[in-house]
């Protein structure tokens, strides 16, 4: 994803139950305001969605873009709506439903309805937005019919026509090659891992969010793959888990966080130790620990979670998600420069 803002990065997805007419659940990006600044992070067929072995392209071109020492990356995928496009949409695994930004739907000639409003938890609290009808949205191999998406203001956009999530990939395959600028949506059939990945067990949760066992200074912890957030994120319980750790005499860094509502809490901004999950170890990972909304929802407050965004996983070579076989995918070659 783009960066925000001077003093602003783009926060985890966050997610929802939705009780009202349409028991839908939603994940939206959350912007995060780092008070306090943090530094640079080191550390089978299908339709192909993205040019390969691109040099140097203008962002409006870019769709697996690494994560460098300068910036954080992010995954973007054409997407055609009801016939038109390709409307360029972040690929967002911590998105259990899509989303359409205002400028889009105003485009497409769709007036969000304030009477078919969804509810939506975001990382701070709970929201209900407009939603607009949609006969048809595809990606790939991706196809969902008849639906209703929610319209999410610009700023959560990053300068995107929309959040791609991962309602109806069930059976699908996501490969997003960084080396070569190329994300693909593709139909599982059963494949086994792609030859020079590595496996990374993982579990599906209800809403389609993927979790893998991973360490953090060596407390184990669930780790939910979230290629819609910048910043990698965890909960209160990691943070005791690792007090221990702490520097005598370190000063404090807090940052307020920002959701898709006007609630707003505090986190705190800390070093991880190393963050190891399958072939992926990556150190100096600054985090943000918190008693967000988020883990609440999930019913993850109590044991160690974190959420692993693109300031970890743009740092590899490539990776792959298979929603059949609930795996990952890693090729584990680092590239920051």
């Amino acid at each position: 994803m783009t960066a925000a803002p001077d003093g602003l990065t783009l926060a985890p997805g966050m997610a929802s139950r939705l009780p009202n007419r349409y028991v839908w659940s939603l994940l939206l990006l959350g912007l995060l305001a780092v008070t306090a600044g943090a530094e640079p992070q080191r550390g089978g067929t299908g339709t192909q969605l993205a040019p390969a072995d691109s040099a140097v392209l203008g962002d409006d071109l870019l769709y697996a873009s690494p994560t460098r020492l300068d910036h954080v990356g992010r995954i973007v995928a054409p997407v055609m709506i009801n016939g038109k496009g390709p409307y360029r949409f972040i690929v967002d695994t911590g998105a259990s439903r899509s989303t359409i930004a205002p400028h889009l739907a105003s485009a497409l000639g769709l007036d969000p309805s304030s009477e078919d409003t969804l509810q939506v938890h975001g990382i701070t609290g709970t929201a209900d937005v407009p939603s607009v009808p949609i006969r048809r949205l595809q990606a790939g191999d991706l196809i969902i019919e008849d639906t209703r998406l929610p319209v999410i203001w610009a700023p959560l956009m990053a300068g995107a026509d929309g959040i791609l999530g991962v309602a109806g990939l069930k059976g699908k395959r996501i490969l997003v090659d960084f080396r070569h600028n190329r994300v693909t949506i593709s139909r599982s059939a059963g494949a086994s891992a792609p030859a020079g990945y590595d496996r990374v067990p993982a579990r599906l949760l209800e809403d389609g969010l993927l979790v893998v066992s991973a360490r953090v200074g060596g407390v184990r912890v669930d780790a939910i793959i979230d290629t819609g957030s910048q910043q990698t994120i965890a909960n209160n319980a990691l943070r005791d888990a690792l007090a221990w750790r702490q520097r005598k005499g370190e000063v404090e860094r807090v940052t307020d966080v920002y959701g898709a509502t006007k609630d707003v809490a505090s986190g705190r901004l800390e070093v991880a130790p190393l963050i190891d999950f399958g072939p992926v170890k990556v150190s100096n990972v600054t985090l943000v620990y918190g008693d967000f909304h988020i883990f609440t929802v999930w019913g993850m407050r109590s044991r160690p979670t974190i959420i692993i965004g693109m300031d970890v996983l743009g740092t590899v070579n490539a990776l792959a998600i298979d929603f059949d076989r609930s795996e990952l995918y890693v090729d584990s070659v680092f590239h920051l420069s």
